[in-house]
């Protein structure tokens, strides 16, 4: 008889069940070589991880996009105002004072005859720097203090609480007035200080709340119980997990400091001229709203904008950080 060439679907199909077996197999083998898992899954059935996950829905989220795309056009105008803006902002003309829009001047010229397009461009550098600085400020020591509380307990942690409630009885506004008032400096230190002063009351008692609940996690346990040393746990185990919500509320709280210096500015209390500030545009705008609207219109503008953004892009990142949501 002719020899019959051979059928690997015939063979598997001959063998039964480990036929079948083999099938399985050959099919998990494809799977792991497959570059995409099911749904929630990576490369070779790996688990995406938190970090991951936001990413990916973050990518997807309209509100981040715009709003992360405003931000990185006034971190780029911040480092280089002359990209939009040649003129000099402390260059004034009393001729042209409150005068309206003009060919090279669309925003108009201000109660001493500056260029209001130009005091806003520069202005957007002293309000990312103030808010990006004073968030790093109230979320590092913040979070050092609210996390160490948490971790330890016991008589610091109590004492930690009973600090913060003292700091969150002063009403921020009257108390930036009664600081800053005594205040000489032209510099932007003393504003950043002020708000570190009293904003890290908040993250620490966030920060607390979260490594509470992470050091509770089992495999936290288990690397106490393998002989893991405080500072490990702290760095390797609970900080990965615990991060996420000081992150979210700083980022939300970044736009509220922007906002705070505008104010403060805005009472004669925070930063003071020659510095140029959206806040010192508005308090000088103000009293000109009849006659010359412009001058308070677009500083203002930028203001909202600018904390409007920051808002939005934490809302974003809550939105992606948070497992209920998903």
């Amino acid at each position: 008889m002719p020899e019959q060439p051979f059928e690997p679907e015939r063979a598997i199909a001959g063998t039964g069940m480990g036929g079948a077996m083999d099938l399985a197999t050959s099919e998990a083998e494809t799977l792991e070589k497959t570059p995409g898992g099911p749904e929630g899954t990576g490369p070779a059935g790996k688990p995406h991880s938190l970090w991951s996950d936001a990413w990916r829905d973050l990518r997807r989220n309209p509100v981040f996009i715009i709003s992360a795309l405003v931000i990185l056009f006034l971190v780029v105008i911040s480092l280089w105002p002359s990209l939009i803006a040649s003129g000099n902002p402390l260059k004034c003309d009393l001729a042209k004072a409150q005068e309206g829009s003009q060919p090279g001047h669309p925003f108009g010229y201000d109660g001493q005859g500056c260029d209001v397009y130009t005091r806003t461009v520069y202005g957007t550098r002293t309000s990312v720097t103030v808010g990006v600085l004073a968030t790093l400020g109230v979320a590092v020591f913040g979070s050092v203090l609210g996390g160490l509380a948490g971790f330890f307990g016991g008589v610091w942690d109590s004492i930690l609480s009973r600090v913060t409630d003292i700091f969150f009885a002063i009403p921020v506004v009257l108390g930036g007035l009664v600081l800053l008032s005594v205040v000489t400096s032209n510099t932007v230190w003393p504003v950043i200080g002020f708000m570190v002063l009293l904003g890290w009351p908040q993250i620490s008692r966030i920060a607390r709340g979260s490594v509470i609940t992470a050091k509770q996690n089992d495999y936290v346990q288990a690397a106490r119980a393998l002989g893991a040393s405080n500072s490990r746990l702290l760095l390797r185990h609970i900080t990965p997990n615990a991060v996420a919500p000081v992150i979210v509320v700083a980022t939300i709280a970044l736009g509220t400091y922007i906002s705070l210096e505008a104010t403060l500015s805005y009472l004669g209390v925070g930063l003071k001229p020659p510095t140029v500030s959206w806040g010192i545009d508005i308090s000088a705008a103000s009293q000109y709203i009849r006659n010359a609207p412009h001058m308070l219109l677009w500083p203002a503008g930028a203001l909202a904008i600018t904390v409007l953004a920051f808002i939005m892009l934490g809302d974003a990142v809550r939105d992606a950080l948070d497992p209920k949501l998903r």
